[in-house]
């Protein structure tokens, strides 16, 4: 199941996507009574999804995101696999959605594109066993986790340089019925390939990282695990179009803007 997050005549709702999953063309969407964070009834009402404004898919609360979780680019920032996950935040305020502008911040010369599988949290929990990850999982979306690289590498806290308004693109939609074990993560930038992974080369698995966050805290329905990105990560400037596409899920796609 896909579901989505919109804007249709100033309202906000969620509703389920319905058509073929390999095409955007005459996809409509089945509008929900409530929220996705529980048992949900469709209305019947559908719209169209091009009559629309896809929204981010959730709002968290908090997004978690993983560094250094692919060997490889590990290798390509000049290090090792870490020891343990390396864990750091983006703000709430950090999160755009599909088509959304990626706004280039005025303290970076150096922006890169970061495709990442995004996990979606659907119920409270903390201290989950490995064997119940998947119980307090609503589903999947893309993300891209966009990073002032150049800032990165002078400030040891990486607040501005990954919490930035704009750096944390997700979309199009929540698919709940994905098996995030081994799917293919790709980003281009003007059409051209960037990145191209998959999840099964990550160092730690979608259960590995829900449970050691939720060692330390709880997550919240609608917070986001960001699972780190596959090698080949590089800029983007004012101007680039940047998709990120996930085997199973779609594509998410942004356009960068200069700061007004």
């Amino acid at each position: 199941m896909r579901i989505a997050r919109f804007s249709i005549d100033g309202n906000v709702a969620f509703g389920v996507v319905e058509g073929d999953a390999g095409s955007s063309d005459g996809l409509v969407l089945d509008i929900i009574k409530g929220h996705p964070f529980a048992e949900f009834e469709r209305s019947g009402k559908r719209v169209p999804l091009d009559k629309v404004r896809l929204l981010p898919p959730v709002l968290p609360n908090k997004v978690v995101a993983i560094g250094r979780n692919y060997a490889e680019h590990a290798a390509e920032m000049g290090g090792e696999v870490p020891e343990a996950p390396v864990a750091f935040f983006k703000p709430s305020t950090s999160v755009i959605g599909p088509g959304d502008p990626i706004v280039y911040p005025s303290f970076s010369r150096e922006v890169h594109h970061e495709a990442e599988l995004a996990v979606v949290i659907g119920r409270m929990c903390s201290q989950v066993p490995r064997e119940r990850v998947a119980d307090v999982i609503l589903g999947y979306t893309c993300a891209n986790d966009v990073t002032a690289r150049d800032v990165q590498r002078t400030e040891s806290q990486w607040a501005r340089a990954k919490g930035f308004d704009s750096s944390c693109p997700l979309g199009p939609w929540v698919v709940t019925d994905v098996d995030p074990a081994d799917l293919a993560v790709m980003c281009t930038v003007n059409g051209e390939q960037r990145q191209l992974g998959r999840t099964g080369q990550m160092v730690r698995s979608v259960e590995d990282l829900v449970v050691h966050i939720t060692e330390a805290m709880t997550l919240l329905p609608g917070d986001v695990i960001l699972t780190g990105t596959p090698a080949g990560v590089g800029p983007i400037n004012v101007g680039d179009e940047v998709a990120v596409t996930i085997e199973g899920i779609g594509t998410l796609t942004n356009k960068v803007i200069k700061r007004g």
